[in-house]
């Protein structure tokens, strides 16, 4: 199987590209693997046109936003949970919402994180706002704050509250907070969450810091921030890759991201594991781990037989107003 991918590969002249959280089997066929961001990238400048996304939805749109004339397909058109939690009738309506309570349309300023479909990315360019990811997250708020409004952070609740508490700003979660909160929040977070991060837990890192006094505790920013709070490092997919790989490897360390990702991080010390997930559960993320080889076979053999398969296509307005909100962030970073 692996052969007659390689081989269909090179005949189509193909990029293959996988997220970090993809299977193992699928991340050693990827010509190129990485976080969102930067496969979108990537992939959007290469030389070639097809591109084969192994990943979420959200992501595969991204490269067509950034690149309009390349073809893309998914060997699996998997829906990242955190992105199904909005859709650009929820964020009218969330916005109808702050308008209910006071604040005119043009006194919020919305931020939506990578991880959201391009109808919310187009809306949320509509409205003066741009996309952030976690890697420049703490820029985009800067930015956001200099803009003196309420910022409105969708879909992920935690990186909104984790962003407002770094920064000693107020926070309220829309639908769970009452008027008067609202309007005393400097930023109002939508209520999406990550399902593989929402694992994660205090109680997690009691157990860990109990057992070996000496460990390190790394941890994403979509983690709830009681968690986030008692974190020795807090980072994106990227830079815990990058610390945690830069530590001695005697050096114990949990992490709290996704599973396959934190399997692959580091070798054992003479058979003996010192790189831990921080949970007692398996962290997988069900939509990243759809994508088989068995998919990405089929969809290439579709494609040769001119009946693509899961190509991503956008509408010519949210081409346009998503590839704004993506260019805005891409100019601060």
């Amino acid at each position: 199987m692996m052969l007659e991918i390689k081989d269909l590969l090179h005949k189509l002249d193909a990029l293959l590209v996988a997220h970090f959280y993809q299977r193992d089997e699928v991340v050693a066929l990827a010509h190129l693997c990485g976080d969102s961001l930067e496969l979108s990238r990537k992939a959007s400048q290469s030389p070639k046109n097809l591109i084969v996304f192994c990943g979420v939805a959200f992501m595969g749109q991204s490269v067509k936003v950034l690149a309009p004339q390349k073809r893309v397909i998914m060997p699996k058109m998997a829906c990242c949970s955190m992105a199904r939690m909005i859709d650009s009738e929820y964020f009218d309506r969330s916005i109808a919402t702050l308008e209910s309570y006071g604040i005119p349309k043009e006194d919020i300023f919305p931020i939506t994180y990578i991880n959201s479909n391009a109808d919310v990315k187009a809306k949320v360019a509509k409205m003066g706002g741009l996309v952030c990811t976690s890697a420049n997250a703490k820029k985009i708020f800067d930015y956001a704050k200099s803009k003196q409004k309420k910022i409105f952070f969708l879909p992920d609740k935690c990186l909104g509250q984790n962003l407002a508490i770094a920064d000693g700003k107020t926070s309220c979660i829309i639908g769970n907070a009452s008027k008067e909160e609202v309007l005393g929040s400097d930023v109002i977070c939508y209520d999406g969450f990550c399902s593989v991060h929402q694992l994660f837990s205090v109680s997690d890192v009691e157990f860990y810091r109990q057992k070996y006094p000496d460990i390190q505790i790394v941890v994403h920013p979509e983690c709830d921030p009681s968690v986030v709070s008692i974190a020795d490092f807090v980072g994106s997919t990227s830079q815990i890759i990058s610390y945690v790989q830069s530590l001695p490897l005697e050096q114990r360390v949990a992490v709290g991201t996704e599973f396959n990702l934190v399997n692959r991080l580091r070798p054992k010390l003479n058979g003996i594991n010192t790189t831990f997930v921080l949970s007692a559960s398996k962290p997988e993320c069900p939509t990243m781990n759809e994508t088989t080889l068995q998919d990405v076979l089929d969809c290439l053999r579709a494609y040769e037989d001119n009946m693509p398969i899961n190509e991503v296509f956008l509408d010519d307005d949210t081409q346009h107003w998503a590839k704004i909100a993506l260019d805005r962030m891409l100019e601060l970073s």
